[in-house]
């Protein structure tokens, strides 16, 4: 990446570039310092405490290589809805049945196998920012650069990356909103699926949830559903450790006749740009089974979708 010192950098270090302008973590500063061509300047070679002048052509090699990419990530065809990409970062729609990367039985079909196809033209390092279950659809973010990596890890870290999700539940919290605090441990004897526990628990690692219950109709519930912290499957089992899992959960909850998977759907994504700072809004449309779903089991089912296309406006 080249970078034309003007007006705004001229008499700015190269540690004060990269630190305040580009917000590069320490460690991707050291990691620059001892790669070969990792920083040059008109090109030669300098220090971090180099001051730029005008007219400065300031290099910096954080282009993939093709040593960064994996020989698992096969490119395939395979279509996936774009809703927001640009040469830091790609936000998708991920489909519920598609695995985020590849695993045992899941070689070809994944959100990195789509990616890996849709940018072909260059060495693609799959980088996600978040992780949905192979069931759960909606945004999902990757970065698409060492630097935008870093710097969307400290965003999530640090608590800016906001995510809002839309679930359909068997049954619905009796207040219109409120917070889920609870202790997750993975099960005994499973590697997949996880359980609460106690506060006193070694195991167990506290995950919270804030909700807000945007309909109640019969025996079926639509939440609003914010994680503060990210821990496997918890918004799944702290609803139905509440009393209401998600329709269609056959680990946590029940089956449904009216969706095929647990009806959760990573629906609004709020975070600063990793590059300008800027504020993004990212809204994955509801997929069609839970769009289905709706129109299944409640009454008024245009005033339910219009309830959540409006909250996702004023989000």
């Amino acid at each position: 990446m080249d970078i034309i010192t003007d007006e705004k950098l001229c008499g700015m270090t190269v540690r004060e570039v990269l630190q305040k302008e580009l917000r590069y973590s320490s460690n991707m500063i050291k990691k620059l310092k001892f790669s070969d061509g990792g920083i040059l300047v008109n090109g030669s070679f300098v220090t971090v405490r180099y001051e730029l002048k005008r007219g400065d052509v300031l290099s910096l090699a954080v282009e993939d290589k093709a040593e960064d990419v994996s020989p698992y990530t096969v490119p395939s065809p395979i279509h996936i809805d774009i809703i927001y990409e640009d040469e830091w970062l790609t936000a998708v729609n991920k489909p519920h049945a598609m695995p985020s990367h590849p695993s045992l039985g899941h070689k070809t079909d994944t959100v990195s196998n789509a990616l890996a196809y849709r940018y072909r033209d260059k060495n693609y390092v799959f980088r996600p920012v978040n992780r949905l279950d192979r069931d759960t659809s909606g945004c999902m973010l990757t970065a698409n650069s060492k630097a935008a990596s870093y710097i969307m890890y400290k965003s999530m870290v640090d608590g800016d990356i906001k995510k809002y999700y839309v679930a359909v539940t068997d049954g619905f919290p009796d207040t219109d909103e409120g917070t889920l605090r609870s202790y997750l441990k993975r099960e005994e004897g499973s590697i997949i699926k996880r359980a609460v526990t106690t506060a006193d628990d070694v195991e167990g690692k506290i995950a919270v949830t804030e909700f807000r219950v945007l309909w109640r109709e019969g025996s079926h519930g639509v939440l609003l559903l914010s994680p503060v912290t990210g821990r496997t499957h918890q918004i799944r089992l702290q609803l139905a450790d509440f009393g209401c899992p998600v329709t269609g959960d056959d680990m946590y909850g029940c089956p449904s006749s009216h969706i095929l998977r647990q009806a959760l759907h990573s629906f609004v994504t709020k975070l600063p740009h990793p590059n300008s700072g800027e504020a993004l809004k990212l809204t994955a449309p509801l997929k069609d089974d839970m769009t289905n779903l709706i129109r299944a089991v409640f009454s008024d089912s245009d005033r339910v979708l219009d309830k959540i296309l409006k909250t996702a406006q004023l989000l």
